[in-house]
């Protein structure tokens, strides 16, 4: 039961964080905006209602004040966004494999696809491989550097902790690929995406051709 559970985290864990991402994101941005726009409708009420100008302006002023020192969610939001781009292309990875790559190989005859889509793979783990490489030896001298996240290093927030994702999501993405050329290895799989989402894309497209 336990391995049962850890192997469903695994098939989902991108669709899992790519999910916490947005909803920060979302929330983040969310109280951002309403801060900036909220202080002014205090303020006219102040204006408005003068018995109540003191109540109003002091709200007024409480929220000027956190809209004025939330200048970091635009920062934070860039960050997770970043995060949010490898991860999304490690779930690419493991739901479609390359669209593109599985297109070609399926215009070949049957008995080759298995072989080409084991070389096509192999081009996409050494991609994967060698990014990873660099990404790591960049994120070594980011880290050494020692500079701080713009509007983020009043936390303590370092460049290196937000670039960090990078050698990660190649990581995942080799991770991804490695499954894959099992799964074509072990013939549980004949083209690089879990579906045959090249023949879902060329029907669509005949579809609304045939539609116009």
């Amino acid at each position: 039961m336990p391995t049962q559970s850890l192997r469903r985290i695994w098939e989902h864990f991108e669709e899992g964080l790519i999910a916490f991402l947005l909803a920060a994101m979302t929330l983040v941005t969310f109280v951002y905006v309403m801060a900036n726009n909220v202080y002014t409708l205090f303020f006219n009420l102040a204006d408005r209602w003068a018995w109540s100008s003191g109540f109003f302006n002091t709200l007024g002023d409480a929220t000027m004040t956190v809209a004025q020192d939330m200048t970091w969610s635009v920062a934070l939001t860039k960050a997770m966004f970043g995060w949010l781009i490898f991860f999304g292309i490690s779930y690419g990875v493991r739901t479609a494999g390359h669209l593109g790559v599985d297109a070609l190989v399926k215009l070949t005859p049957r008995p080759v696809q298995r072989y080409l889509a084991l070389l096509a793979c192999t081009c996409c783990l050494a991609y994967a491989g060698l990014f990873m490489i660099a990404s790591y030896k960049w994120l070594s001298a980011v880290l050494m550097a020692g500079i701080g996240a713009e509007d983020l290093d009043q936390f303590g927030i370092k460049v290196g902790y937000i670039v960090v994702i990078v050698p990660i999501g190649f990581a995942l993405v080799l991770i991804r690929y490695l499954e894959i050329f099992y799964r074509i290895f072990t013939r549980r799989q004949s083209g690089l995406g879990l579906a045959d989402e090249a023949g879902e894309a060329s029907k669509l497209a005949n579809e609304h051709k045939e539609q116009h």
